[in-house]
């Protein structure tokens, strides 16, 4: 495939079509950076809750659609986040594998000399004993597609665990070929942190040496309160976008939030998030070390650990071990920046919220991503204090379900 040249655009806000939009982590950001924004989602339950948060959601399966799709037609960016549970390397190795033939469908696609040749590559994909694992090849299908039709995205945002990164990293070298750039991110040595993973960043804003084109951001480093891991990739056609720089400092056990890099907020606690007064200690609903009685713990003082969607079975005690509860829906949100406000609807609320980007990360991400400035106080504080219209209710993608 020869390099890809951007259509032109308008002076409007980029329109991004988010894949497998979830309950509306990434759109919320956009919505909040006055970038307009569509999501393909086919749970009825995520489904629900975007439209109690009026945003414009095409309700069905990303796989029956594609960039020439007439709701689907007009975005210029492309964003995703596909589901995550297969690609584990843990346990008998199966994650392994499935990651090996990823890697080769992702070459093939990259070969691939036309629309129909993506085809016949997603139909081999469809071979997988967990249907789920070939999703992650989608966004990848969407980006050539939209290439071979003469209107290529101009910018790609993709996000999900760090177990993900050597397929965003192989999508990435397919993506440079047709004329994508990526930021720009000084490699980092594994003395300057003692526990690097592939593409983590470490210090304040460097990932570790293999990837030039992935990388995993720490959330915590961003604002939200809470340790977890995202594998992001981001692209630009035709221009290097900027990496998105940390603005507050990385949770370290044991260390104060006062210690770090001066230019750094503070990360930020539980307690601070939720406006809580009490002392809580958060009692996780996972064993660590593979004792189920060894409970992982967490203070108030300190971010939550990674919010699953297990959150609800977390216990919250007093610091002498006294039952007080747990995590209401909203608290749970609040963990993953989402505001308070935010309308939960439907079943598996907890797994909605635990499947989600971070909004606050969204924000930050999009913003690189796209050219806009680093985000500021009035950013924050549009999130913070952003309430559902009165009517709960939803605009539709022309032809969506509903």
């Amino acid at each position: 495939m020869t390099a890809a040249q951007p259509h032109q655009s308008s002076s409007a806000p980029l329109r991004i079509v988010d894949l497998f939009a979830g309950p509306g982590g990434l759109d919320m950001a956009a919505k909040i950076l006055d970038q307009e924004a569509i999501g393909i989602e086919w749970d009825d339950d995520a489904f629900e809750t975007r439209q109690a948060a009026d945003l414009l959601t095409v309700h069905g399966d990303v796989r029956d659609y594609g960039p020439n799709s007439d709701e689907v037609r007009e975005a210029t960016v492309l964003a995703g986040g596909p589901p995550c549970q297969t690609f584990t390397v843990a346990g008998s190795g199966a994650g392994r594998r499935a990651l090996d033939l990823v890697l080769s469908l992702v070459d093939k696609l990259g070969k691939a000399e036309n629309v129909e040749g993506l085809d016949l590559v997603m139909k081999e994909a469809e071979g997988f004993d967990d249907e789920r694992t070939a999703l992650v090849l989608q966004p990848l299908k969407w980006a050539l597609e939209a290439c071979f039709r003469q209107q290529p995205y101009e910018a790609i945002v993709l996000e999900q665990v760090p177990a993900v990164l050597p397929v965003w990293e192989a999508m990435g070298e397919v993506l440079e070929r047709i004329g994508y750039q990526f930021p720009l991110v000084e490699p980092a040595t594994p003395e300057e942190d003692d526990q690097l993973l592939l593409g983590e960043v470490t210090g304040v804003r460097r990932p570790a040496k293999p990837p030039r084109r992935a990388f995993v951001l720490h959330t915590e480093e961003y604002g939200v309160p809470q340790t977890r891991r995202r594998a992001v990739l981001l692209a630009r056609l035709g221009e290097r976008p900027r990496f998105p720089e940390p603005t507050h400092r990385r949770y370290r056990k044991g260390v104060a939030a006062s210690v770090g890099a001066p230019e750094l907020e503070p990360w930020v606690s539980m307690g601070k998030a939720l406006g809580r007064k009490d002392h809580f200690v958060v009692v996780s609903n996972y064993g660590t070390g593979g004792d189920p009685k060894a409970r992982g713990r967490r203070a108030a003082t300190t971010p939550s650990a990674t919010v699953t969607g297990k959150i609800s079975r977390n216990r919250l005690q007093t610091r002498d071990g006294r039952d007080i509860g747990r995590f209401t829906h909203q608290e749970a949100g609040q963990l993953q920046s989402f505001p308070r406000a935010y309308p939960w609807r439907g079943g598996a609320i907890a797994q909605q919220i635990g499947n989600a980007i971070p909004p606050r990360l969204g924000v930050h991400i999009l913003s690189a991503a796209l050219g806009l400035d680093p985000p500021g106080q009035e950013v924050w504080k549009r999130l913070e204090n952003w309430t559902p219209p009165a009517s709960s209710g939803t605009e539709q993608a022309p032809g969506a379900a509903g």
